[in-house]
């Protein structure tokens, strides 16, 4: 399989900072591929470049053969890239049947402008997959429950749902076990990897090396805004310069 994205010579500056220098990056089609590297490095600087959050001073991001810079955030979304935030975006005044519903709406309709108290209860079809999305990530049986009752690692599963429910060509993922107990980071790696069974190329931004190395085909390293090493889990693990800049024993005792 060839590569979905492809980014070339993006930098970003912040006034004298120089968050991202000359990324260079390819993602393969079908694949977990995880971007880690210490606070500040700039990954998710990096994919708001991706999404249209950012417009990067120099470079291009591909986009299955489309350069994504310049597009606004909801075309790309509609174009099927789609980004899961480390703090969940939901509406907690609505039930998790609700939450999924919306996003489904706005991806076939092309924008996210819309009422959506004057249609969820008219669409059935989408009903129907947005009870499937929830079956496919656990909170089925909370359908109707308001999604500001329920737990922080069930909140992430939601959106994760709403992710699902867009049918992504890839979806990016901004630390999707932060804050969360290890039995429930434990539930959302077996979750993740039962999605990845369908063949939906994700990109994971993550912290916890036990998620990235249960995880992750391959992996990039950012240190100070520039990628020092990209490469299977064992060549990352084994790599000096990675050691020395962000993993240090902590990838020994995944070893």
């Amino acid at each position: 399989m060839g590569n979905i994205l492809e980014i070339s010579n993006v930098n970003q500056t912040f006034g004298g900072l120089h968050a991202l220098s000359d990324i260079n990056l390819q993602i393969e089609e079908g694949i977990i591929h995880a971007i880690i590297g210490p606070n500040g490095a700039g990954k998710s600087t990096l994919l708001n470049c991706c999404i249209g959050r950012l417009k990067p001073d120099t470079g291009s991001v591909m986009f299955n053969g489309h350069d994504m810079i310049g597009m606004q955030p909801h075309d790309i979304n509609h174009a099927g890239m789609v980004r899961v935030f480390q703090t969940p975006e939901i509406f907690p005044e609505l039930s998790l049947l609700e939450n999924t519903i919306i996003p489904a709406l706005a991806k076939r309709d092309g924008t996210f402008k819309f009422n959506p108290f004057a249609t969820l209860s008219k669409e059935k079809d989408i009903s129907d997959q947005a009870m499937s999305a929830l079956a496919d990530v656990g909170l089925d049986r909370f359908a109707d429950q308001h999604a500001g009752s329920i737990s922080r690692g069930d909140k992430r599963r939601l959106e994760l749902a709403m992710g699902l429910i867009q049918e992504p060509a890839l979806l990016l993922l901004d630390e999707p076990t932060a804050g969360m107990a290890r039995h429930d980071t434990n539930r959302t790696i077996d979750l993740l990897k039962k999605i990845k069974e369908r063949g939906m190329t994700k990109i994971i931004i993550e912290h916890d090396m036990h998620v990235v190395f249960s995880l992750a085909d391959r992996i990039s390293v950012l240190a100070q805004g520039r990628i020092i090493a990209t490469g299977t889990p064992d060549e990352i693990k084994n790599n000096p310069k990675v050691k020395e800049a962000y993993l240090g024993e902590e990838a020994e005792d995944e070893s």
